[in-house]
């Protein structure tokens, strides 16, 4: 099994940022008892940051982080706009992943405020948002 590397005291790039948020909230999901199926799941209409099993659902999370709580912080960042890609992203992953349709999905977000490294908050939002109809 591969092992990552550690979080970096202060994470330099955004990419390292994202990198550290996103394993410190399959960490986070994986002590609540979810079982992480995939990570930056790529498909042609975007990324889907983590894709979780949580009992009989599929849990699509998207993890953001912000340094503070300017411009509403990292859950004002989830516009309608990133709902909708976050939508159609999973509409095309699970296309590829058959053995998953039969499970009800679910949209959750995981929102990091301050360092991933050092100090910072992590609020996890259950069913964040529906997908809806366009």
């Amino acid at each position: 099994m591969q092992s990552e590397p550690p979080i970096a005291a202060t994470p330099a790039t955004r990419r390292e940022r994202g990198l550290a948020c996103e394993r410190l909230a399959a960490d986070y999901l994986e002590a609540q008892g979810l079982q992480i199926l995939a990570r930056n799941a790529y498909c042609r209409r975007g990324e889907l940051d983590l894709v979780c099993l949580d009992g009989e659902v599929l849990a699509v999370v998207e993890v953001r982080q912000r340094s503070g709580l300017d411009y509403g912080g990292a859950l004002g960042s989830i516009d309608l706009r990133k709902q909708h890609k976050i939508v159609l992203s999973t509409q095309v992953y699970l296309q590829r992943r058959p053995e998953w349709r039969r499970l009800t999905v679910r949209f959750d977000v995981i929102a990091i405020t301050g360092n991933p490294a050092a100090t910072h908050e992590l609020v996890w939002i259950k069913d964040a948002f529906r997908a809806v109809t366009w």
